[in-house]
């Protein structure tokens, strides 16, 4: 597996491959609205203009995609193809851009992965323009 930042080129595939695991398995738990605000989030110039992608590749295959945004602090976008799920890949790409204090609006499928990466819950759920998320944190005690 070899995981690296990705060159402009290589964006639109990682938007591809991020749209194809959103409507697999987290599209299930929003609203049309909530579906379409994500679409049109990784269609908007201006969003995507202020992240940083990272890419895991199998061979030439891209198979998994993070991105952050203030200037790390934040993953913005975190998938990985399903195929290729639980073998690793996710954790591998954390690690590539992991910081203490990184913060992430968790889906509520994703919320057990990010607990088994370090992150804990810094607010209950919430739903903004159909987006259920809740907020955590990266290295944060649970007191």
């Amino acid at each position: 597996m070899r995981i690296r930042k990705l060159g402009s080129e290589e964006i639109e595939p990682a938007l591809a491959l991020a749209w194809q695991v959103f409507l697999q398995f987290e599209a299930p738990d929003y609203t049309r609205e909530g579906v379409e605000e994500f679409h049109k989030s990784i269609h908007s110039e201006s969003y995507l203009a202020a992240l940083c992608f990272y890419g895991a590749f199998k061979e030439e295959r891209l198979v998994g995609v993070l991105a952050t945004r203030n200037e790390g602090k934040h993953i913005a976008l975190f998938f990985v193809d399903a195929r290729y799920q639980r073998q690793g890949i996710g954790r591998q790409l954390f690690e590539s851009a992991k910081q203490a204090g990184m913060t992430v609006n968790a889906s509520p499928y994703a919320v057990e992965i990010y607990h088994k990466l370090g992150f804990v819950e810094t607010d209950k759920e919430q739903v903004v323009n159909g987006l259920r998320f809740t907020p955590m944190e990266y290295g944060k005690s649970d007191e």
